[in-house]
């Protein structure tokens, strides 16, 4: 059986809850969240009987594709977190809500019987934050951010008012992209309680909390990849049944999600420890070098913080990364610091051959480097920053 697919641009969340909450009940059409000024015509027909909500997303591949996720795991995503937290609570929407963290935010609220705030869509202002996260009246009190925004309220949170109301919420998750240590450590001094979560799409969200599976998720390493299983899992992809199958697999009667992400579990806590993308690796003198890797190591670095590592091809050594910054730094020398720093952790293949400068870094619409754009500027650009020898 399948049931109508609405694609709908919400001019303002708390009217997209109510038609959220008819989605999940069975009693209006699946919705499809799209972003502000999108194209809402487009036929997509129908989606199966169970699904209730379709977010579409570029992922980090700038792939596009259409997650089908049925009222049973986004549900169960919703229970796990609120367990996990230490329960339901009060809601403040900071996140678009065709992203599927911003949905979360609304199917938690639901579930909670509460009634989510909302920030004002565009420009991320900590004092605005401050001014709605005060009127809060729930004992228990949630927010979803980006790294970004979390960074924002903390260069701000020498106003006494603001860290008042960080230290207020119960739980701050921050997810979506790789976190900087030092805002973790920034959050822990100040007090303020930051859940580093890791989950997509294709999970209803995130589903491991600092590190430790939520709910009844599973999750495994096959070939240095993460997969992971539980209730959240989504349906598959709309109109792809190919992806779909590549995607999720079914074993011994469990059903699985690969997940593309390189990853570790410690086999006596079970904790996860996410690696980075398996398709962001490069071959650079015969050995694989994982340019996530690269990247967390360079952002330890005074002054790199916001850089992005991607790979150029080279003549000598195949493939080789990349710094890419935005503004400007100081002298030439500097490159020999940061490939110091990545050799000593990662071996000489992982040396970055240049740092390339740009205006600023481009974004994907979830928010997430443009790393296709930052490739091209990475093979047309150099800034006279390159090493004598790998």
């Amino acid at each position: 059986m399948s049931r109508p697919l609405l694609a709908l641009a919400p001019e303002h969340p708390l009217e997209f809850l109510a038609i959220l909450r008819d989605a999940l009940a069975g009693n209006g059409p699946a919705v499809l969240p799209l972003a502000p000024g999108a194209d809402a015509a487009v036929d997509l027909g129908d989606a199966p009987q169970r699904v209730a909500v379709v977010i579409e997303t570029s992922g980090s591949t700038g792939v596009p594709k259409r997650v089908m996720l049925a009222t049973n795991a986004l549900l169960a995503g919703a229970a796990a977190s609120a367990v996990t937290l230490g329960g339901a609570g009060q809601w403040l929407l900071a996140l678009p809500v065709h992203y599927i963290a911003g949905v979360q935010v609304l199917v938690r609220s639901i579930a909670a019987e509460t009634s989510p705030l909302v920030l004002k869509p565009g420009h991320f202002d900590p004092q605005t934050f401050r001014r709605l996260a005060e009127t809060m009246t729930e004992p228990l009190r949630y927010t979803a951010l980006v790294p970004v925004q979390l960074a924002r309220l903390l260069d701000a949170a020498d106003d006494p008012a603001l860290l008042a109301v960080l230290r207020r919420f119960t739980a701050i998750l921050v997810g979506g992209q790789a976190i900087r240590p030092d805002l973790i450590a920034r959050a822990a001094e100040l007090d303020v309680r930051v859940v580093r979560t890791y989950g997509s799409s294709e999970t209803a969200g995130g589903c491991v909390y600092n590190g430790v599976p939520i709910g009844d998720t599973l999750v495994r390493v096959v070939d240095g990849q993460l997969e992971l299983s539980g209730s959240v899992l989504a349906e598959g992809y709309l109109g792809d049944a190919e992806r779909t199958a590549d995607r999720f697999i079914l074993e011994h009667g469990v059903r699985w999600y690969r997940t593309g992400d390189l990853g570790e579990v410690d086999p006596v806590t079970g904790r996860v420890t996410v690696l980075g993308r398996a398709d962001n690796v490069i071959i650079s003198g015969g050995e694989k070098v994982s340019l996530d890797a690269v990247e967390r190591i360079v952002r330890l670095l005074p002054g790199l913080e916001q850089a992005v590592v991607v790979g150029a091809d080279d003549a000598q050594w195949g493939q080789v990364p990349v710094v890419v910054l935005a503004g400007g730094i100081g002298a030439a020398t500097e490159l020999a610091g940061v490939a110091a720093s990545v050799v000593a952790l990662l071996g000489r293949a992982a040396r970055p051959a240049r740092i390339v400068m740009v205006g600023q870094i481009p974004q994907l619409a979830s928010g997430k480097p443009d790393r296709a754009a930052l490739a091209q500027y990475a093979a047309a650009g150099n800034d006279g920053r390159s090493c004598a020898g790998h």
